[in-house]
């Protein structure tokens, strides 16, 4: 059965050479642009390909403002210092995620909370929030204080998993209700929809990755989205070193961080930017080939979850068990079809397996399930 699904992949992709999991594809105006971006020579932090991708991601996204990172990491890190996450903090999150969502949390001196996932989306389950807070925490002067740790509830940073959006408008109300900061972690789900609204706008700010596996990538870069403009003033403030504006005097007016995206990866970015409607009906193709195939063979492919548009960054299917997923993913990747599981979970890793954690079920289902197959855009 492995080698059917083996030369199934390598026939979509009409290749019997080495078949990577997402690889880029620079198929516009990228090498003009960056010429230009270089003829120019502002290929730093300041340009005017920076100030275009950020109008341009904003009306894409729906959002109000667009700020620039040099990744998705540090788009995390502002998004938490805006949120006001600090040592007497905790940050809740899901434990299936890239951990650099709990590296920023920690960047902050702050601790992450690991609440599970739901399986149909594999993004922060809204049940398993509402029964975590209800049953840990006590809101007191407008603070979601956690009663075990007596620490304050700040932010909360579900992630919209391969692209899939999480429940997110349930996720936002129970926030709401509780006097949490809500941050989508959208790093992997630029061009997904939910109930027709973008992720990444459904919170108070939004963070997005360009990193060279993603969907539409400048080598690096992130983003930060927001619709609240004070939230936008201050991310800016920060990531340019908190410089007061002056034609030519250096003044800082409080620790800031060296993290604007250089206007050469802008420049890369907007071409990119330009393709992103025809990646995705691409990649969605992709997904319905896998769907109708992995049917056939009695194999669970992952579909978009109800009320979802996806841009199905990674295509996902669940094996049986752990065991079997560790046979298929020495076997494909020893025939030259790049396979990888889930990400270990969050929770498991040393740094964070003291974190206050709940019964994680479903992640842990998940984790021992999942297999990413390769999904790069097809030309």
């Amino acid at each position: 059965m492995f080698k059917d699904i083996v030369e199934f992949i390598q026939k979509i992709y009409q290749t019997k050479d080495f078949i990577s999991l997402h690889e880029p594809k620079f198929v516009g105006k990228e090498k003009e642009y960056i010429e230009k971006c270089i003829e120019s020579t502002f290929v730093s932090s300041v340009g005017i390909f920076v100030n275009k991708l950020e109008i341009k991601i904003a009306k894409y996204t729906g959002a109000k403002y667009a700020i620039s990172t040099t990744n998705g990491t540090s788009a995390l890190h502002i998004s938490l210092l805006l949120a006001g996450v600090d040592e007497d903090c905790e940050v809740i999150t899901q434990p299936l995620t890239f951990i650099a969502t709990c590296n920023a949390i920690n960047y902050c001196k702050a601790k992450p909370v690991f609440v599970d996932v739901d399986r149909d989306t594999m993004g922060l389950s809204p049940s398993a929030l509402e029964f975590f807070l209800k049953n840990n925490t006590k809101v007191k002067n407008k603070k979601c204080i956690n009663i075990k740790t007596n620490k304050i509830i700040k932010a909360c940073v579900p992630m919209h998993s391969y692209g899939h959006p999480c429940k997110i408008d349930k996720i936002k109300t129970i926030c709401n209700k509780y006097n949490i900061f809500l941050i989508e972690d959208a790093a992997e789900s630029l061009g997904s929809f939910y109930k027709n609204k973008h992720t990444g706008t459904f919170g108070q700010i939004g963070t997005l990755s360009f990193n060279g596996n993603k969907i539409i990538t400048a080598g690096g870069g992130g983003c930060i989205i927001t619709n609240d403009k004070s939230l936008a003033v201050k991310a800016k403030h920060l990531t340019t070193t908190a410089k007061i504006p002056h034609k030519w005097d250096f003044n800082h007016d409080m620790i800031g961080y060296n993290y604007r995206m250089p206007n050469l990866n802008a420049a890369l970015l907007i071409a990119q930017l330009e393709k992103l409607n025809n990646f995705i009906k691409n990649k969605r193709k992709l997904a319905n080939d896998y769907e109708k195939f992995f049917k056939s063979i009695d194999y669970f492919f992952f579909k978009e979850p109800k009320f979802s548009r996806s841009n199905y960054w990674l295509n996902v299917i669940l094996l049986k068990n752990k065991k079997q997923r560790d046979k298929f993913l020495d076997y494909t990747n020893k025939n030259g079809v790049m396979t990888r599981p889930a990400w270990k979970l969050m929770n498991k890793i040393k740094m964070f397996k003291d974190c206050h954690q709940l019964d994680l079920k479903n992640a842990n289902y998940l984790e021992e399930r999942i297999v990413n197959i390769p999904s790069s855009v097809r030309f």
